[in-house]
Order: structure tokens, then C-alpha cells, then sequence
């Protein structure tokens, strides 16, 4: 009888570990945020900073880059200037020739002297190979994985971080969608190299970026890392407001959800939203449904068949009909895997870096959105949106209302975990 007890007793420790890590924090917000401006009223950028937190700095300079043929070479050659410190953060990172190119940088700055501190999500690392961990650690690159899988931690093993940050110096910061593998190398040719944008940073938000990665650092080794070298005095670069906002489970992941619904509750007369991952939730759904009633042109371009995830699209498409019917402009992206995550509002202010638009992103992901108050850069973003858009095809109503059976019944079975997808 004694093994039957300790059998059952440790089976339903496990269910309940299970189910911990299925659930999502408690969910605060029931009603989404009025239309009470739009996005050049200084009344929205107060409540983005004031309400919701980071402070927007004025004098940043964003430089967009394109694909892996121009976000690696501008990231490498960020790491090869480094005099002082380098902190890098990452969901993906797995074995490669682009992994492997990125180990031997960060490795040599290691031996030059310069201080290098790298967090490497413990999920989203499981295909690097340790020979890579190894070549940095002993040239001194000081490597930590972000919740690793351990008996202490399986309540939190569902919590990842998914930030892309890369601060030089604490001068130069890079944010966006990439990951370290080979998928993101080329120019999103074919269905083997996607397509993404990342984003070069200069001026004071960089700053925003450094905090981004020490918070991770913080939870990841109880250290802080503070001083000119990593937070210098820092000149207006350009002429960009702009705000670095993070989110985590830890810290109240429900603000970057909150963040995005006030975002689109502002919205005046244009969305255009480009997602990797797109599974609205009602709040979600019933903010842009609103916008769309009061004259809003909403237009989302989503991966098409080239998806890594087919549970997404899945999860995703079950909830397309009432967006289709109010005339929200569904498109999805042909050539192959679309990763960029790009909200547009009001031709002002644009979103960008690792945030998708589900539930894993609000609710589960440590995560991190650049917000940019521009028009500048938002021409240059909406130029960017609409050539991927020539590149896509239009998701009709009625190709909705005649997908097949085996699609209806995939998306049966998928909804009751979409918060995990």
C-alpha cells in the first residue's frame, strides 16, 4: 500500500505543477479602455508614461534594418567595436553558423577585456549546442540560462523570456524579432530564410534598453550591474520619441497587454499590425472591433502557410470571422515565414520587438516593445508594411466560411490551449 500512496501523492503533485504552469496569471482587466484621444494628443503619451511606465525620451535614433543579410552584419559589427561592456539577451539561440559567428564575437571581446554578460533563455536554447556555451565561457563571456528547468523551478517553467536585447557600451541598443539561427540568415529568398525587421538604437532610450536586461540579470543572478559603463551619459542621437516598455509575469505582464489596448483604443484613423503569432483574446478582439466601428482602416498581415507553429494558425484563424465581417483586412504573407512583430498607428507612433499579439506574449513571456513617436519613421514603416503586403494575399470572408472540415476540427482541439501556443 505504501508505494500506491507515494505514487499517488507524487502524481498529483505533478497534475498540480502541470496545471500551475498552464495557467495564466489572474486576469485584472475586464473592459477595454475608452476612446478618449488619439495618438498626437500629449494626453497619450502621458498615460504611456505615466500610467504605464517607462518615461518617453525625446533625441533617439532608429535605424531599421531588414532580414538577416542586414541585422546580422549590423549586430556583429555593433559587438566587434565594444571598448567596455556588452549585455545581450535572447529567446532563440541554437547551434549554426550564424550561433556559431556570434560565440567566436562575443568570445573575442571576452579575451580583449571587454565585459560580456549574456542571458540565453533556457527553452528557446535547447537546440544550442554546449560546445558554443563552453567557447564563450572560457574566453570569459559570463553566460546564464534564464529558467532552467530544475525540480525547484517546475511552478515557473512555463515563463520565458522572450526579449531580443543588445546594448554596446551602454551606447548602442538593437531590439526587434530576431533570433540567433540560420532560419533568419539571407533576405527571406524562400520558405528556408524568414522574414524579419530589427531595429539599431542611439540616444537616451537606450538606457531603457540596458534596465530591460538587467531586470532579467537581476532575477538570474542576484546581481545588478550599474556604472558609466553601463549606463554613460548618453547625447540626443536623432529626433525620435521613443520608450523601451517590458513586461514579465513577475512584474505585472498584463501592462503590455493594457499597453496595446490603449494603444489601439487611441487610434484615429489608420492600424496596420504585422504579427508572427496572432491569437486575439476577447479584450483584444473587441478593441479592434470598436476601432473599426468608429471609422478605423485596420489592416494585419499574418504568416501564411510557411508558419513554424501550425497550433497557431490554427488558434488564430478560429477567431477571424467577426474581424472579417466588421472589415478588418486579413493578409497572409506567401514567400515565407513571417516573424516581424510592427504596429502602426495614425501614420505617429510604431510598436516593434518581440511582443506578439496572443496570450503567451500578454500573459506568460517576459517581453519587450520599442514604441516610437515618429512620422518619419512611421512612413518608412508603413513603405516596409505595404511591400510584404504585395508579397501577401487578401483572407476572404468567404474563404473563412468554406475552409475545410480538418481545419474546423484542428481548431476545436486547439482552442482550450491557445494561451499556451
Amino acid at each position: 500500500m505504501t508505494w500506491i500512496i507515494v505514487a499517488a501523492v507524487v502524481t498529483t503533485l505533478l497534475v498540480g505543477l502541470l496545471l500551475l504552469n498552464f495557467a495564466t496569471p489572474e486576469k485584472k482587466l475586464e473592459h477595454i479602455p475608452s476612446h478618449c484621444y488619439d495618438v498626437s494628443d500629449p494626453q497619450f503619451k502621458r498615460e504611456m508614461s505615466v500610467l504605464l511606465g517607462p518615461a518617453i525620451l525625446p533625441g533617439n535614433k532608429i535605424q531599421v534594418l531588414h532580414n538577416g543579410h542586414e541585422i546580422f552584419p549590423a549586430m556583429l559589427a555593433a559587438i566587434r567595436s565594444a571598448q567596455r561592456t556588452i549585455t545581450f539577451e535572447t529567446y532563440i539561440y541554437w547551434s549554426g553558423e550564424i550561433g556559431r559567428e556570434f560565440s567566436q564575437a562575443l568570445a573575442e571581446r571576452a579575451r580583449a577585456g571587454v565585459k560580456v554578460r549574456v542571458t540565453i533563455d533556457w527553452g528557446g536554447s535547447l537546440k544550442m549546442d554546449a560546445a558554443l556555451v563552453d567557447d564563450m565561457t572560457d574566453a570569459g563571456v559570463e553566460v546564464h540560462r534564464y529558467r532552467p528547468l530544475t525540480w525547484y523551478n517546475l511552478h515557473r517553467v512555463n515563463n520565458r523570456t522572450h526579449r531580443k536585447l543588445l546594448v554596446i557600451d551602454g551606447r548602442i541598443g538593437f531590439t526587434g524579432g530576431v533570433g540567433v539561427a540560420d532560419q533568419w540568415m539571407g533576405d527571406a529568398q524562400d520558405p528556408e530564410h524568414w522574414r524579419d525587421s530589427h531595429y539599431r538604437i542611439e540616444g537616451p532610450v537606450v538606457a531603457q534598453v540596458q534596465a530591460a536586461f538587467n531586470d532579467n540579470w537581476i532575477k538570474t543572478t542576484g546581481r545588478v550591474l550599474n556604472g558609466a559603463e553601463y549606463y554613460p551619459e548618453l547625447a540626443p542621437a536623432g529626433d525620435s520619441d521613443a520608450q523601451l516598455f517590458v513586461a514579465s509575469p513577475a512584474g505585472g505582464s498584463e501592462s503590455m497587454h493594457l499597453m496595446y489596448l490603449i494603444a489601439i483604443a487611441a487610434a484615429r484613423s489608420s492600424i496596420d499590425l504585422a504579427a508572427a503569432y496572432f491569437v486575439p483574446d476577447a479584450l483584444i478582439t473587441r478593441s479592434l472591433l470598436e476601432a473599426r466601428a468608429r471609422g478605423v482602416r485596420i489592416r494585419v498581415l499574418l504568416p501564411g502557410k510557411h508558419i513554424d507553429a501550425v497550433s497557431v494558425r490554427l488558434a488564430s484563424k478560429a477567431s477571424w470571422e467577426p474581424l472579417l465581417q466588421a472589415g478588418i483586412a486579413i493578409h497572409e504573407f506567401l514567400p515565407t515565414m513571417l516573424h516581424t512583430k510592427l504596429l502602426i498607428i495614425d501614420s505617429l507612433l510604431v510598436s516593434v520587438g518581440s511582443t506578439n499579439f496572443d496570450i503567451r506574449s500578454f500573459r506568460l513571456n517576459d517581453e519587450a516593445s520599442l514604441n516610437v513617436y515618429d512620422r518619419a519613421l512611421a512612413a518608412q514603416m508603413t513603405e516596409v508594411f505595404e511591400r510584404d503586403l504585395q508579397r501577401a494575399e487578401l483572407y476572404t470572408l468567404e474563404r473563412w466560411r468554406k475552409r475545410p472540415l480538418r481545419q474546423k476540427l484542428g481548431e476545436k482541439l486547439v482552442i482550450p490551449f491557445r494561451s499556451q501556443v
